[in-house]
């Protein structure tokens, strides 16, 4: 009986060795995904900084859109995530946030059409996903 439960215990830790691999190979879209979303975000802020008014507003609507419509997708097709994805992704969507109005803000009073404004502006809304991506890469 004793040996029974050894060699049960035994197998019961390799499948959870195994589960534990295909998790974190599983999860591995999620660099990615922050990636695209860090290059969309700053792609956004481009146009809608370098672009006249009327074609800024809806150009960058359908390009942060299809960005944002395709990342929708792609991560509602991932069979994994990993604990804490929530938590990550809000913190990186609040730094983009944060970001993207202290940069926006001044930009449209002061910098309209100033690409010495807007293109380091976009490096710095980009940053969240793309450091983002980095550490979730790292893991």
């Amino acid at each position: 009986m004793g040996e029974y439960a050894s060699s049960d215990a035994a197998a019961t830790l390799a499948r959870a060795e195994e589960l534990g691999s295909v998790v974190r190979r599983g999860t591995r879209w999620f660099a990615w995904y922050q990636v695209v979303f860090g290059c969309g975000a700053g792609l956004q802020l481009l146009i809608v900084g370098l672009l006249k008014p009327p074609y800024a507003a809806s150009f960058s609507g359908v390009v942060f859109g299809a960005v944002m419509a395709g990342l929708g997708v792609y991560a509602g097709r991932q069979p994994v995530v990993r604990r804490g994805f929530g938590k990550r992704i809000a913190i990186t969507v609040g730094a983009w946030a944060l970001l993207y109005a202290a940069v926006l803000v001044p930009g449209f009073i002061c910098f309209q059409g100033a690409a010495a404004w807007w293109m380091p502006g976009a490096v710095a809304v980009a940053l969240p996903g793309l450091i983002g991506g980095y550490l979730e890469a790292r893991r």
